[in-house]
């Protein structure tokens, strides 16, 4: 009997749950260290005090209401679920609470014994996985008008009876083409932000169930995969609006005059973080330090094949970044170790939405290399591409090095 009760109050003393244990009067009889923790009061100070006391006040008149009319016929039963809960710490903060209520009996009289669990986490990640649903509700809206727009204007060119026959086609297929991609866009969409969301919202539960000291390991496993699915839903949103600024021509090269080694140092820093395990990036330059570029345009392009090579590399890999400048041309080639493109693929590599039929699983939108593709067109520069299936593949980029043209006087 004594190794029974040592157990059971090593598991009240240790829960990673506050447990509050109150009498039939609604007063605070019993608390774990968990809970003293949670509400911010010292060890004994909320015993005798009544249950509202960890209740926000403007809830309080109510709360002595239901308590009662719990306490006259008491079961067991959850709270929180389907409601905001708020309690009170100590020094008058709020913070969110899931709350399980059980009553029992013993030769004392009744009780109920509540288990409080701090959810804020949680809500932070259900609030950021709601501001994701409403960017992709917005970019759906987007594209629905713009459809709607040419739909119009292909409308009013059919009622024009001078129009000849083969523009009437090109509209047409035109249309075609937007819808294809406003349902290419849906599906996508849906798949792609499917898995990083449900990887935050696993993650944040899962983080609540680590509390001690020894289990920062773990916590900081689920914060890792958090990042990086954020990081996941960013890239595709930034590839969704990068597709809408090109069609609306509002992308635009305006060359400056860059220190080249050290933007990509910088570049090579920032990717790092979503290097696999092993991974190296090794970086190589020869020639001049200054050139004449677009640097958002060459950002843009850089980080999306230094991402590719990454994703489609396996663990230990190398992947060389290697940069050459002269006086008239830049020239920049990145070469990874990983899976290859196929050759009955690489004819479409650069097509919105293809992806090799080898990419398997990994998270893509099929519009990197469309966007790398059309960022340098703008740059004046050319890409070319080799690769081997299971060996690899090299990105071969040339561009322009020059000052741009001044603005001539009216």
């Amino acid at each position: 009997m004594t190794r029974h009760i040592e157990m059971l109050d090593a598991l009240f003393k240790h829960a990673t749950e506050g447990i509050v244990v109150v009498d039939k009067s609604g007063t605070i009889v019993m608390l774990n260290p968990k809970a003293t923790e949670l509400f911010g009061y010292p060890n004994t100070e909320l015993t005798g005090k009544k249950i509202e006391t960890l209740i926000p006040q403007r809830f309080n008149h109510n709360h002595v209401q239901y308590r009662d009319k719990y306490l006259e016929e008491p079961r067991a039963r959850g709270m929180g679920h389907l409601m905001d809960l708020y309690a009170r710490r100590h020094d008058g903060s709020e913070f969110p609470v899931e709350v399980s209520l059980s009553p029992f009996k013993t030769s004392e009289g009744e009780f109920v014994v509540s288990f409080v669990i701090d959810i804020t986490e949680r809500k932070k990640q259900e609030n950021r996985i709601i501001e994701a649903n409403l960017e992709i509700q917005k970019l759906n809206a987007e594209l629905e008008e713009r459809v709607s727009l040419r739909t119009k204007e292909l409308a009013t060119a059919i009622k024009k009876v001078e129009q000849s026959q083969e523009e009437v086609i090109r509209a047409l297929k035109k249309e075609r083409e937007l819808n294809n991609m406003k349902s290419q866009f849906v599906t996508i969409a849906s798949h792609e932000f499917r898995t990083p969301l449900a990887t935050i919202l696993s993650s944040a539960s899962l983080i609540g169930r680590y509390p001690k000291t020894e289990d920062e390991d773990k916590r900081q496993k689920h914060v890792l995969r958090i990042k990086s699915a954020v990081t996941n839903l960013t890239e595709i949103l930034n590839d969704f609006l990068s597709i809408g600024k090109l069609e609306e021509g509002r992308v635009h090269s305006v060359p400056v005059l860059m220190d080249l080694p050290e933007f990509c140092k910088n570049l090579i820093e920032e990717i790092k973080g979503l290097c696999k395990e092993s991974q190296q990036i090794q970086f190589g330059y020869d020639g001049a330090s200054e050139v004449w570029l677009d640097k958002q345009l060459l950002r843009n392009v850089i980080f999306n094949l230094l991402s590719n090579a990454i994703k489609y590399s396996p663990e230990g890999k190398f992947i060389f970044f290697r940069v050459n400048t002269g006086a008239a041309m830049v020239h920049i080639e990145i070469e990874d170790q990983g899976i290859g493109i196929p050759t009955a693929d690489q004819a479409h590599v650069f097509e919105r939405f293809f992806r090799a039929h080898n990419a398997g699983t990994a998270q893509g939108t099929g519009l990197g290399l469309n966007i790398v593709q059309n960022y340098i067109d703008l740059m004046g520069g050319k890409v070319t591409f080799s690769s081997e299936v299971t060996k690899g593949t090299t990105f071969l980029i040339t561009l322009p090095n020059h000052q741009p043209a001044p603005a001539g006087n009216d």
